[in-house]
């Protein structure tokens, strides 16, 4: 499990249109939303993303990067960016699934074809949302097991504001005896 204020597991995959991508790497003053992703096959992933790509500029204006990853080739990245019509939005792919479960991910199996008609990968990760500090430590996480529910991007901006404002520590740091 991540622990908000600790390290999180390094992550350094190709994306699409960005280059190489190293966390650790990372310049963006605030930190960077880490998006975990289905994949392709997932209309409701597209729809997310298609909000995510919107609001990229206010993400950008707050000094707070942003990448989507899924466990999808360079293929199915390329056949996503085409869906989402986009090149601004930083898409990595070939996420391993021992680094997906480093992160607290879930994983499940196929059941064939998705309601857009796609055939689902027979191993791939459910979603997760997380916000990451600049010396790479969490700041926020939500893992999901199902693609349904998600946290808005348009509610994280708004947080992000409150953080900035306020100076607003991480919570949830707590690993003592209860």
């Amino acid at each position: 499990m991540l622990i908000p204020r600790q390290k999180v597991p390094n992550l350094k995959l190709k994306t699409l249109n960005h280059g190489d991508f190293d966390l650790s790497q990372e310049t963006a003053k605030v930190g960077t939303v880490v998006c975990f992703f289905r994949g392709l096959h997932c209309p409701l992933c597209i729809k997310y993303l298609t909000e995510l790509t919107k609001l990229l500029p206010e993400f950008e204006k707050r000094g707070v990067n942003v990448i989507a990853i899924s466990a999808d080739g360079q293929e199915r990245t390329k056949d996503l960016a085409d869906r989402l019509e986009t090149k601004d939005l930083r898409l990595g792919y070939d996420l391993d699934l021992k680094k997906a479960r480093e992160w607290g991910l879930y994983i499940s199996t196929s059941r064939g074809k998705t309601s857009i008609g796609i055939e689902e990968p027979d191993l791939f990760s459910e979603p997760g949302l997380f916000m990451i500090t600049p010396d790479q430590n969490l700041y926020f996480g939500v893992v999901q097991t199902m693609p349904f529910v998600r946290p808005h991007f348009s509610e994280l901006i708004g947080a992000i504001d409150f953080i900035i404002e306020k100076d607003y520590p991480a919570r949830g740091q707590y690993t003592g005896q209860v």
